[in-house]
């Protein structure tokens, strides 16, 4: 059953990507505002992982098997902002090449959770029991990039703060 919610959440993820059309070809490229794009897009991955370094409450004990998972975090990002770019400079591309650059991107995406899941299961067996369960909260609401996908799909209860829904849990 996860691994099928987690393939919906890809899917439901990636539909913006697939949905995107290419600029028009007169329209140039502002290349002033893609290493902001850039900048921007690692400064998101940072403060996620900033956050969940915060919300596991990650002790000085765990920081190797952290690092090793927030590096990740980090490559995936840039695979993928580097993907993203790559589609949205594309122009002219026919329907079979847009599905193309979605695979790919889907693939990549694919790809890059087997290698976080492969981080942070010596993280997770590291935890203790409330740490788990802050991670299990957090996790559930939206995988490790975030709520994103359920808040804007109005399901769950992405508006409720982990450590509130991992305290609801400890209480059942």
């Amino acid at each position: 059953m996860k691994k099928a919610l987690v393939m919906l959440a890809t899917a439901v993820s990636m539909g913006g990507a697939f949905a995107q059309t290419a600029a028009p070809a007169s329209a140039p490229e502002n290349t002033a505002s893609a290493p902001a794009a850039k900048a921007g897009h690692e400064r998101n991955v940072e403060d996620r992982i900033a956050y969940l370094h915060a919300q596991l409450k990650i002790t000085p004990a765990q920081e190797t098997q952290w690092k090793a998972f927030a590096d990740v975090m980090r490559s995936n990002g840039e695979t993928m902002g580097q993907l993203f770019h790559q589609r949205k400079a594309a122009t002219n591309v026919s329907a079979l090449d847009d599905m193309k650059q979605y695979a790919t991107i889907a693939q990549a995406h694919a790809d890059g959770m087997k290698k976080l899941v492969d981080a942070f299961d010596p993280l997770y067996a590291s935890l203790s029991p409330e740490q788990k369960k802050l991670a299990d909260a957090t996790f559930h609401h939206g995988g490790p990039e975030g709520g994103r996908h359920r808040e804007h799909h109005g399901k769950g209860k992405a508006d409720k703060p982990a450590a509130e829904a991992a305290s609801d849990a400890a209480a059942k």
